[in-house]
């Protein structure tokens, strides 16, 4: 995983061409403007990346590295503003191979939608739901007491004067009387990887002891490649 921001046009490339030499894959991050030209040049010269995500994540085409196993993530938008953040997480997780199911514009100013969104993904048993909501961020402790499956809040940077830039969300979510975990403002990737780690599939790796006993060691995969 690498995150665009911070770095030059020049060193993101190189990063890119070096791991595309070796043959190994990425996922980019929030590039800026001028990094999405420069990417989409590149790409139009023969670097295999693909955008996703309205361009907030570009993919470079090749393995990532940790397996996952089959599962679904439930992925919940409280309003339009918020679906560009919470896409950038369901396409993290697709191209890591874990499945996900949607429901977005469900925030609690609207709950009749939110109660009829939450029967259908549950129909789906996602094993965790990432939750987006910016304004005053009720939406993720409301889902929490509606699903049976853990639920993280992800604020958003949306709203109105004094705390709308995902300040007042944030706060709300971390005061959630349903037990909720949260990430940082807009923390659409951190969230997609902490949920993808719940599907990691272990390693089975034999160390130069086993061998000799005949017994593999075991990995739990995580970190492996990716985090």
């Amino acid at each position: 995983m690498i995150l665009a921001d911070g770095k030059t046009v020049e060193h993101l490339l190189g990063i890119l061409r070096a791991l595309a030499h070796d043959g190994a894959g990425a996922l980019v991050s929030r590039p800026n403007p001028a990094q999405r030209r420069a990417l989409r040049t590149a790409a139009a010269a023969g670097l295999p990346l693909r955008f996703l995500a309205h361009d907030r994540l570009v993919r470079l085409s090749g393995p990532l590295g940790t397996k996952y196993r089959a599962g679904t993530v439930g992925i919940v938008a409280a309003g339009t503003s918020d679906v560009p953040v919470a896409e950038e997480a369901r396409s993290l997780l697709e191209e890591l191979g874990v499945g996900t199911v949607t429901a977005y514009d469900v925030g609690v100013a609207g709950l009749h939608r939110l109660l009829r969104a939450a029967r259908r993904l549950e129909r789906a048993r996602p094993e965790l739901y990432l939750a987006f909501a910016g304004r005053e961020g009720a939406l993720p402790t409301v889902l929490a007491g509606l699903v049976r499956a853990p639920v993280v809040g992800v604020p958003t940077s949306f709203g109105y004067g004094r705390g709308g830039r995902g300040e007042a969300a944030l706060n709300a979510m971390l005061q959630s009387c349903a037990p909720i975990a949260v990430v940082n403002i807009d923390g659409a990737v951190p969230a997609a990887l902490f949920a993808a780690q719940r599907f990691a599939v272990r390693v089975r790796r034999t160390t130069p002891g086993a061998r000799r006993r005949g017994r593999p060691s075991a990995s739990s995969g995580r970190g492996e490649g990716l985090f």
